[in-house]
């Protein structure tokens, strides 16, 4: 009897299965598929086990159920990887109450990536939905089950009691054992220092030091590869073969996609093709390695194939399925093998030289995070004078008085009006160094006035020198001031050159890399060792994660390595890494939220009568000005999703997770700058609210705007270059005559070289573009990425928001009151229109658009 009422409580329930096999970029590895089919045939299938939430019993499993009709369903053994939905029959008890998780065992060859499973209707309850987005391997993989859960969110505490332990192991699992090479299957998330970058089994020109662990170079962790350390320095990493892109550990689901790594292999084959057509070319030069004018320049963005941007080309694309070669035949009017032209030098072939377009991109271009206002005169030093000596500025009220429009230098620091963007204290202790090689450059202070109009004068520019007889004898300076004619004009020029070679340098290792890449990685690795895939914060935190990992190890592979792209095309050279190492001995985490950030600057002052509690200095000020409302934006939308889950600040702090993630941010992730006292100690809503908004706005807000403008800004690269190979031309000298003859040409010689320049623009190219399957903010890959109603209409809110925030950067971008929206070279200010509203897949060099994540 009892037998006959169990059987009667079973019922049959249909579940679909969404999932994507193996391919290797755009295409099924045929081996497999035959091997899968095999298998298949043989009985060894993809099973699923269904896990009660809501049973009285512990963990309860249902019956096993397989996948139906693979080798039908899979017809073509190379297809171009898609989406593929399967059948799957479950019988289920209905004593066992509604499923909160299952176990997955692929007996088949190779892995798939599994995208979902949805449970059609589950008696008394409806539809069932799992979001899994998830590689899944060979059984023989895994020493563990492969466990996926329904996607809805659970504090530990209130976690349903048959999912608790499931919840506990998988967390285990994605710690790891701390030992052990990892593999292309582990799904381990662990930390190790910066010990990859060198290869001093080389020899001692490609070694370098080992950063974080330590006091003298501290750094943010890195995800942890365990590959044997090199036979000279047992404390560093072996590293991969250059070409060996693919076998660069991260966990499989932090991996690009196949479309993302299509784009990312597109974009390089694109413009290594670029680099290579102008350097043979300039074989037959006069000069080899060097640009002679500026219109040997412009002649890198011309010529070669241009492709009509017509529906013949769009029918074009959509017969190649091949992603790689998709990117090679856009839609959008690039040339093929050229460079696109950059924003710069679109509507005018002059105006970046301008005073007015120099001083306007401290506050619209790819860097405007710097520029501070100064607050005494002249500037002072914060170096060790011990170690140092005198380093306060040169600069004198006789250099800059007569351009203050009447006021006196106090009262123009009082009403709030003079800048400094300020290189110097960065940079001096590097600068004996860095000159002792190829490079010859200076450690630079620029002063600047803030007009009636709103836009920025350039006062005087001085470039720095350690002393002759020792940097602990201070600084040897020379100070500049502008000028329109004859020589005086073209050492002007020079000046605001040196100062951008030092702010392109700055910029791209320390604005970008290490205040966006590198203190991200961090948080991402804390949030899948303690937090697990059901916590609410797991899910507001992981859209922003996606691909960091997987660019910050390419990254590590080619760019930032001993020898890599950006040794060979910024300033400090091989002494780039270490350099952003000791500038992270100041970084503070609340500082950079942005409202803090701009009153640490002196960018803004306290005033509860404005929006955001403060008052910008500058009023047209764009980065601040479209930053603030994104700022608010993600804070509004970051507090109605913590206060959904957290009605007190004693759920915060009773939270086991949440405070061990915390902790281990701190203490492993940060864990050289464990003891400073700015960390907070997560005990309160606001703590929570304030640290989740900090991430999600440096992983994509802060950092769309230090990266995407890279190419329209620095394309052309005598705007910001990247390296000056000789010092200012001294009276008296062939040098100084050839700048009296010749300025274009002695300008050209003192920046970045032609293969340099080359390499270091096609760099930018693949860093500025937006990959064809980007999410922006306010965007969601899934729209039932979480089963709970209200965080969904939260999250709705917080898109609108977005769009009226788009609205409003385009009405601010026709505003011709407002000079530096779009300034000389008429380049509007895009780069945090958060493009929300964009949904056309088709990326590329856009200059505007926020991405969820970090993953270029």
């Amino acid at each position: 009897m009892e037998v006959i009422q169990k059987l009667e409580r079973k019922r049959e329930v249909r579940g679909r299965v969404t999932l994507m096999k193996k391919g290797f970029l755009d295409f099924h590895d045929i081996k497999a598929n035959i091997l899968d089919r095999i298998h298949e045939l043989l009985g060894r299938g993809v099973s699923f086990q269904l896990i009660s939430a809501t049973s009285p019993n512990p963990g309860p499993i249902g019956e096993v159920a397989y996948l139906e009709n693979w080798v039908s369903t899979i017809s073509s053994l190379t297809t171009p990887a898609t989406d593929v939905e399967f059948s799957v029959t479950f019988e289920w008890d209905e004593s066992m109450g509604v499923p909160g998780a299952f176990i997955i065992k692929n007996h088949h060859h190779s892995q798939f990536y599994l995208k979902t499973l949805t449970i059609e209707h589950i008696p008394g309850h409806g539809p069932v939905k799992f979001l899994c987005n998830s590689w899944v391997y060979p059984i023989h993989r895994y020493a563990y089950d492969r466990v996926f859960f329904a996607n809805k969110a659970y504090l530990p505490c209130q976690t349903p009691e048959p999912l608790r332990r499931f919840r506990e192991q998988e967390l285990i699992v994605l710690r790891g054992k701390g030992f052990g090479r990892l593999k292309e299957w582990d799904r381990v998330y662990d930390y190790a220092c910066y010990n990859d970058l060198g290869s001093p089994d080389n020899g001692p020109n490609t070694a370098r030091p080992v950063l974080g662990g330590g006091s003298q170079f501290p750094y943010p962790r890195r995800g942890r590869t365990g590959r044997p350390h090199t036979k000279t320095d047992p404390k560093t990493e072996s590293r991969l073969h250059l070409l060996c892109l693919k076998k660069v550990y991260v966990p499989r689901d932090e991996q690009f996609g196949h479309v993302k790594f299509s784009d990312f292999l597109a974009y390089a084959l694109k413009s290594v093709s670029q680099v290579m057509l102008p350097e043979i070319t300039s074989l037959c030069d006069k000069t080899f390695n060097e640009f002679d004018t500026f219109e040997d320049v412009l002649r890198i963005y011309k010529g070669c194939i241009k492709l009509p941007s017509d529906t013949l080309v769009k029918k074009l694309r959509e017969l190649v399925p091949y992603e790689v070669v998709r990117e090679l035949i856009r839609n959008d009017g690039e040339r093929f093998l050229k460079f696109p032209v950059p924003d710069v030098i679109k509507e005018t072939k002059r105006a970046w030289r301008t005073d007015e377009e120099f001083a306007r991109e401290m506050l619209a271009g790819v860097n405007p995070v710097i520029i501070q206002r100064l607050q005494e005169f002249p500037p002072v030093s914060k170096l060790d004078p011990k170690a140092y000596g005198d380093q306060n500025s040169s600069i004198r009220a006789t250099h800059i008085e007569n351009s203050l429009d009447g006021l006196t230098i106090n009262e123009a620091i009082q009403e709030m009006r003079l800048f400094i963007l300020d290189h110097h204290d960065a940079l001096m202790p590097y600068i004996s160094r860095i000159n002792s090689t190829n490079t010859k450059t200076y450690a630079s202070r620029t002063l600047l006035f803030l007009q009636d109009d709103g836009t920025l004068k350039p006062l005087a520019i001085e470039l720095s020198l350690p002393h002759p007889q020792g940097e602990q004898n201070g600084a040897v300076s020379r100070v500049f001031v502008p000028a329109k004619e004859g020589i005086a004009a073209s050492v002007w020029q020079l000046a605001k050159a040196y100062v951008a070679v030092n702010d392109s340098g700055y910029h791209q290792l320390v604005s970008h890399w290490l205040h966006s890449h590198a203190v991200i990685e961090p948080f991402i690795i804390a949030t899948h060792r303690q937090l697990s895939i059901l916590h609410p914060i797991y899910k507001l935190l992981k859209p922003h994660f996606k691909d960091t990992m997987h660019i910050n190890a390419l990254a590590r592979h080619t760019l930032i390595n001993a020898g890599g792209v950006l040794e060979k095309t910024v300033f400090p050279g091989k002494f780039s890494m270490e350099m952003s190492a000791v500038i992270y001995k100041s970084w503070v985490f609340p500082e950079q939220a942005l409202p803090a950030d701009l009153l640490k600057r002196g960018m803004a002052v306290p005033d509860s009568s404005y929006p955001h509690g403060l008052k910008l200095v500058i009023e047209d000020y764009p980065y601040a000005v479209d930053g603030l409302e994104i700022w608010e934006a993600i804070e509004t939308w970051v507090t109605e999703y913590c206060n959904l889950y957290y009605t007190s600040s004693e759920m915060v702090e009773e939270d086991d997770e949440l405070q061990n993630w915390w902790k281990e941010v701190r203490n492993e992730g940060h864990g050289d700058l464990k003891d400073r006292s700015w960390w907070g100690e997560m005990k309160t809503r606001e703590e929570l609210i304030q640290s989740c908004t900090i991430i999600i706005w440096l992983a994509s807000a802060f950092h769309a705007a230090v990266n995407f403008g890279q190419y329209p800004y620095a394309g052309y690269l005598p705007n910001r270059p990247t390296v000056s190979r000789r010092f200012m031309p001294e009276l008296g000298t062939p040098e100084y005559e050839e700048l009296r003859s010749n300025p274009d040409l002695a300008f050209l010689k003192t920046i970045t070289a032609q293969f340099q320049t080359l390499l270091g623009v096609s760099l930018i190219e693949v860093l500025s573009r937006h990959s064809t399957e980007e999410v922006y903010l306010g965007q969601s890959e899934n729209t039932e990425w979480t089963l709970d109603a209200e965080p969904l209409k939260a999250f709705d809110r917080f898109s609108e928001k977005l769009l009226e925030i788009e609205s409003k950067i385009t009405k601010r971008n026709k505003d011709e009151r407002l000079k530096n929206r779009n300034g000389p070279v008429k380049v509007p200010y895009t780069l945090l229109y958060p493009n929300t509203s964009d949904y056309s897949k088709e990326g590329g060099l856009t200059g505007k658009g926020i991405p969820n994540s970090i993953s270029i």
